[in-house]
């Protein structure tokens, strides 16, 4: 299913490629809905045929400071920069797509939103590239699995907790479908297909805004870094028990805590990001950056850093590691 494009502005409200300032960011309100707020960014050299990245803000909202910090990336690399506002009186569960009951369905925003990007830009929707930060790590890595015809590659950094690919448990925790996302239908044989590079700061340990509770932090371990790790170790499993090759890669950053501007400041997470979204279309294979935790073949090796504390949830996180790589 592709991107359906927006109807025609309508008269006072008219936006085309001609008219749309490039190389400004611009706050717009959806043409057929007011009050959907997104960030956009039309590179320099204009915005025909050109991908669509699409960045997802946190529980702060930080929709503007996500975009302004990507701008340098979408620059140089000449593609439309995309970046939601799911406010909070409308998509109050936007982290877990917009459940029934629980506000408006967040992954049918973006999908207008990037509609009508398409309607005024003449950029190309057919798969969009995915991310997230924190809440919004949440949002993209489900709506990954949730549209997977929808997303060329995904990358997610310093997710608060995840939806395994587990049938037999229900959503958000797995993915049996509990009736909450009406028309979503989780298939691991197409959600596995997808390329998602996973980051997460070592310094990331704390609890603040961290869900916590018997069944999450049973199943994916008690910090951010316990939970990825075991996330990305359970859907490579998923891709091998299906006899696909595993596509989720894992980056560890040294010094990096729960907090967006420093990653991006300090860990590099732009310049990490694009290149796990777009090097591979230029022909290049994609390697993570020297100093990361990852190794060259796109996997985790195990932590040498011993300022890192060792938890019962870490050494469970990495048997599942050591169990994944066998």
């Amino acid at each position: 299913m592709a991107f359906a494009a927006s109807p025609d502005p309508r008269p006072g409200n008219s936006a085309t490629l001609v008219d749309l300032p490039r190389g400004h960011l611009l706050l717009r309100s959806l043409q057929t809905d007011s009050a959907v707020q997104y960030y956009l960014y039309v590179p320099g050299r204009g915005g025909e045929g050109a991908p669509v990245f699409v960045t997802v803000h946190g529980l702060s909202r930080n929709a503007e400071e996500h975009a302004t910090l990507f701008v340098p990336q979408a620059e140089t690399r000449g593609v439309v920069l995309v970046a939601p506002l799911f406010d909070e009186r409308e998509h109050d569960d936007f982290q877990r797509l917009g459940r029934a009951d629980r506000g408006r369905r967040a992954d049918l925003t973006l999908d207008t939103i990037v509609g009508e990007v398409a309607s005024m830009t003449g950029a190309s929707v057919e798969k969009i590239r995915l991310f997230g930060f924190s809440g919004g790590a949440q949002f993209a890595h489900r709506y990954t699995m949730a549209h997977p015809e929808r997303v060329a590659r995904a990358a997610v950094a310093s997710a608060g907790w995840y939806t395994f690919p587990d049938p037999r448990t229900d959503y958000p925790y797995g993915t049996r479908q509990d009736g909450s996302l009406p028309g979503v239908v989780f298939d691991p044989a197409k959600f596995l297909r997808v390329p998602i590079a996973v980051f997460v700061g070592l310094a990331d340990t704390t609890s603040n805004n961290l869900r916590q509770n018997a069944q999450v932090d049973g199943q994916q371990g008690r910090t951010r870094v316990a939970r990825a790790r075991s996330w990305t170790a359970a859907m490579r499993q998923a891709s091998e028990a299906l006899r696909l090759e595993p596509l989720v890669s894992l980056q560890e950053i040294p010094g990096i805590g729960h907090s967006f501007r420093q990653f991006m400041e300090e860990g590099n997470l732009g310049d990490r990001v694009f290149r796990a979204l777009f090097e591979a279309d230029s022909g290049q294979k994609y390697e993570p950056d020297l100093g990361t935790q990852e190794t060259r073949s796109g996997w985790l090796r195990p932590l040498e850093d011993e300022t890192i504390a060792e938890t019962q949830d870490d050494a469970v996180a990495a048997a599942r590691f050591a169990g994944a790589r066998r």
